[in-house]
């Protein structure tokens, strides 16, 4: 997933792509998403939406990236973890992970 993102995908953006991402779908389809555990059946509610009017991967990769981020920040909030940055494994892997309390990497993004 190599995308050009402006701003570009750090560790201390993933908490603004979230927020922009909860107004966005607010000001969209109504949905409240409150950083909740049991918002990410949301998340999948609004996703599977997207997909069933047609938009394509293309025009999907930057709000299915902020998705990312808005799940990472449900980790972050709910967990304890932090973002950081990931090891660049192959050039089309993200760069951003939440890293938990016990060190475990998740790739909420991915």
């Amino acid at each position: 997933m190599q995308e050009h993102l402006n701003p570009p995908l750090v560790p201390g953006n993933a908490p603004r792509r979230a927020a922009a991402i909860v107004a966005s779908a607010a000001d969209i389809s109504g949905a409240e998403l409150d950083y909740s555990p049991e918002s990410i059946d949301l998340v999948e509610d609004i996703v599977d939406g997207l997909r069933a009017e047609g938009v394509t991967g293309e025009h999907m990769a930057e709000p299915l990236i902020a998705f990312g981020c808005y799940i990472g920040e449900i980790l972050t909030r709910h967990v304890g973890g932090a973002w950081r940055q990931a090891p660049m494994v192959s050039p089309t892997a993200v760069p951003l992970v939440v890293e938990l309390p016990d060190a475990r990497g998740c790739q909420p993004i991915d």
